[in-house]
């Protein structure tokens, strides 16, 4: 599996995003103001960074309230914060590639904390550049085993466009290119397969497998990252036990 799928897996069983559902609200909302403002304007039909802003937002149950002022905040009808996107790279304990995407109206403060917190787990901020080659950009959709037959999945996701379907344990992972991700994801949801995830994001090509005190301070630097308020999404190719994620 890859190392976002392990990471994001865990903290799923480890009930990590329920503990916070105030800070990914916050985050949510400056994904869609930004996408708004940035992505094409406030029709999400015409706008698909936007719409997978919204899909995102009501996946986590949002108010259609909240998420039609945040589009009006980013099209300028209503007065809103600027933010300013970023990425940093890095690497964490035992070097395992880490990338943060950052959306922050203070990016002095963003980069301060940011660093801050690799060198307090560490690990040290590298330059641009530095481990971005080491992830690709991929639809990703991710199915626990229990919700679907394999043959069942395989046939729909590929003939929708799917590039591939991995499997661990416990789940299935489906992999395609973004520009596929929608026709791929609207096949599942025809189907009415749940999904415990459903993105564009930043998969790792190689795994770094990380045990003992590395793994530890690895999770505490993931967990940091993403309390973080400048933050908006981490990614990194760390392979970590289960046992230690769900230790601490």
């Amino acid at each position: 599996m890859s190392g976002h799928s392990k990471w994001s897996t865990i903290k799923h069983k480890k009930g990590a995003a329920d503990a916070k559902r105030g800070k990914i609200f916050t985050k949510l909302i400056k994904e869609i103001t930004v996408a708004a403002r940035m992505g094409g304007g406030g029709d999400p039909t015409a706008n698909p960074r936007l719409r997978a802003a919204i899909q995102a937002a009501k996946n986590e149950n949002m108010p259609r309230d909240n998420i039609e002022r945040a589009i009006k905040k980013g099209t300028g009808e209503l007065e809103g914060v600027h933010y300013e996107e970023s990425i940093y790279e890095g690497y964490g304990p035992g070097g395992a590639a880490v990338l943060v995407e950052s959306l922050t109206d203070n990016k002095n403060r963003a980069v301060a904390d940011i660093r801050h917190l690799f060198n307090k787990s560490g690990g040290n901020l590298g330059e641009n550049g530095c481990v971005a080659w080491m992830f690709e950009k991929k639809g990703y959709i991710n199915i626990k085993k229990e919700d679907v037959e394999e043959e069942t999945l395989m046939e729909l996701a590929l003939d929708a466009g799917a590039e591939d379907v991995r499997e661990d344990e416990d789940n299935f992972e489906i992999i395609s290119a973004p520009e596929d991700f929608e026709s791929v994801k609207e096949a599942i949801d025809q189907a009415s397969i749940s999904y415990l995830e459903a993105e564009i994001t930043m998969l790792p090509k190689t795994n770094t497998n990380l045990e003992g005190k590395e793994a530890e301070q690895m999770v505490r630097l993931m967990e940091g990252l993403e309390d973080c308020e400048d933050v908006q999404k981490v990614y990194t190719n760390a392979d970590i036990p289960e046992e230690i994620v769900n230790g601490l």
